[in-house]
């Protein structure tokens, strides 16, 4: 028997023109990163470190990319009620990807997209994104303005966005 390498010497060569991607499948799944809950709980604890030297009991929440719930943390003395809105601002800080002190004002008219349950449109909450990519959100209640929210929530962000940026998130 004959053997007639001319077609297969043709398709080797063809497959090398195109490179190796031609020759990898297509994948059909993606790698997502997520943050720790030691990295979360890192970011809640110096949040409340912060809003502890503005003088302020607060709650923090953390979330996941998903909106998910990953930290949360209420001061001794912070209002049961900053429970929620902590964990409103996180998910609607992660959900625009955007500080919500550049949210206020942004939203008008009786049927408005914050008009939908469990988004918050006010200062103290922060995306988490690190490198491009939306890891969470980072929200708190609790001080007697929105901007000691949210600068306490910078010094969550703060305390590990070094290190997940030198990580390559």
């Amino acid at each position: 028997m004959k053997l007639n390498i001319k077609p297969l010497f043709a398709t080797l060569l063809g497959l090398s023109l195109l490179g190796p991607a031609a020759v990898q499948a297509e994948k059909m799944t993606i790698g997502i990163k997520q943050l720790k809950m030691q990295t979360a709980l890192k970011i809640a604890e110096a949040t409340i470190e912060q809003c502890r030297k503005e003088g302020v009991q607060i709650a923090v929440t953390v979330v996941d990319r998903g909106g998910n719930i990953q930290a949360v943390l209420r001061d001794d003395l912070a209002m049961d009620i900053t429970l929620p809105i902590s964990k409103q601002k996180a998910h609607t800080a992660m959900a625009f990807n955007s500080p919500l002190s550049q949210m206020e004002g942004r939203f008008e008219g009786a049927y408005s997209v914050p008009k939908i349950d469990g988004l918050v449109i006010s200062a103290g909450g922060i995306p988490i994104n690190v490198g491009g990519s939306i890891m969470g959100g980072i929200g708190v209640s609790g001080a007697p303005s929105g901007e000691i929210d949210e600068k306490c929530a910078q010094a969550g962000l703060k305390a590990v966005e070094a290190d997940l940026e030198m990580e390559g998130m």
